[in-house]
């Protein structure tokens, strides 16, 4: 089977619909409590024809970071990489995921962006709006926007896009790029840094975030090495 086909004009045109209709539906106020504190995070594998498949890793803790539950889901690719089209690629299975988990978050932290993207629309108010949970979106890099880089571990400079602040850029800790930290839905743009911060431990990313991706990329060598069937 080939790899999947860039979306046609009409298809981007039906998508970037979505995301405006996900975007005028996010709630910018902090509506969470801390009750089932939550993370997913996607790992890949790419098959011989040329496919990939999507893991999702979900993991849910209490407010003392105590584990409750954990889950993850994998699902053939059906949409390819389009930047800023990214929670089409990834949604299915990170919703898949955490539906999956016993115990469903009151806040959760997703790998990806929220309302710091071209259409304030990114995979964690995807998610948010999808499932009606509160959701943070953690990422890496800067997919819109511009700020001052943060100078010291602990700092946060606000991320500003069209005027309008749409996160942070934190410095999470020593030796590593800074991280960005965004609402993603029922979260403020402060609510989501300091939620952040509060679950920050000894990695670069918040606790729920971190233990996400180790599930995911543990299913993931579980998978090759035949350990696990799907």
């Amino acid at each position: 089977m080939p790899p999947s086909p860039a979306p046609s004009l009409e298809e981007r045109k039906r998508l970037i619909s979505l995301q405006e209709k996900i975007a005028s539906e996010i709630v910018f106020e902090d509506r969470f409590s801390e009750g089932v504190v939550a993370g997913v995070d996607q790992a890949f594998i790419s098959r011989k024809d040329g496919r990939e498949m999507v893991i999702s890793g979900a993991v849910a803790f209490d407010s003392t970071l105590r584990p409750l539950s954990k889950s993850w889901a994998i699902l053939d690719t059906t949409f390819p990489y389009v930047p800023g089209l990214l929670s089409f690629r990834e949604g299915p299975t990170a919703l898949e995921a955490v539906k999956r988990l016993e115990t469903r978050p009151t806040i959760l932290f997703v790998d990806g962006c929220g309302i710091n993207h071209p259409r304030r629309a990114g995979l964690a108010s995807h998610i948010g709006v999808t499932l009606n949970v509160p959701t943070i979106g953690v990422s890496k890099n800067v997919l819109c926007g511009t700020f001052d880089p943060p100078g010291r571990v602990g700092d946060a400079s606000p991320l500003v896009y069209v005027g309008e602040r749409v996160g942070y850029v934190l410095f999470s800790k020593k030796r590593c790029r800074p991280i960005v930290v965004a609402p993603g839905h029922k979260v403020s743009v402060d609510g989501a840094l300091d939620l952040a911060r509060r679950y920050l431990r000894d990695n670069k990313l918040p606790e729920p975030c971190f233990a996400a991706h180790q599930q995911a990329n543990l299913v993931k060598r579980q998978i090759l090495s035949g350990e696990v069937s799907f």
